[in-house]
């Protein structure tokens, strides 16, 4: 018996690949940015030689920010790229998932087909659960018919 493709993984592969894309594009954009500003910091040191400066703590701090505070920062904004686009697509797939559809089932037996509101993700391949909590199975005989289900 062949199956029928699912629509929901195909969107799966297409998310994953362009959170690869997205994810090259910011490491490249970062290595540059590294190297962009060790460049820059080793023209400063071999044209001077910057004092350093001693805080109030009594601590040395350099005037210009190191190769490790740049790691640091591009690691924190890393992060928070990472939460926000995993927040952004568990709620965009739970949007999804909780989208309303209208499931009808013709029975040979029956004149006028049997209509059940379910939650996209109740909808399996020969049984639901409706909104009320009913669980349907649809017999061999019987055909189903989605309505609201979009790409």
């Amino acid at each position: 018996m062949m199956g029928w493709p699912e629509p929901w993984r195909d969107a799966v592969k297409e998310e994953s690949a362009m959170i690869g894309k997205i994810l090259l594009t910011l490491a490249v954009i970062a290595v540059a940015y590294l190297m962009v500003r060790r460049d820059s910091e080793s023209k400063l040191d071999t044209a001077k030689s910057a004092p350093v400066k001693i805080a109030a703590s009594g601590q040395k701090k350099s005037p210009v920010p190191t190769l490790h505070d740049d790691l640091r920062t591009a690691s924190y904004l890393f992060l928070f790229f990472m939460v926000v686009v995993g927040a952004a697509l568990y709620y965009y797939r739970w949007q999804d998932d909780h989208q309303l559809i209208t499931v009808r089932l013709f029975s040979a037996d029956q004149a006028v087909p049997a209509s059940y509101e379910v939650y996209k993700y109740q909808l399996a391949e020969r049984s639901f659960t409706t909104v009320d909590g009913r669980v349907i199975t649809v017999a061999g005989s019987d055909r189903m018919e989605v309505i609201g289900l979009h790409d």
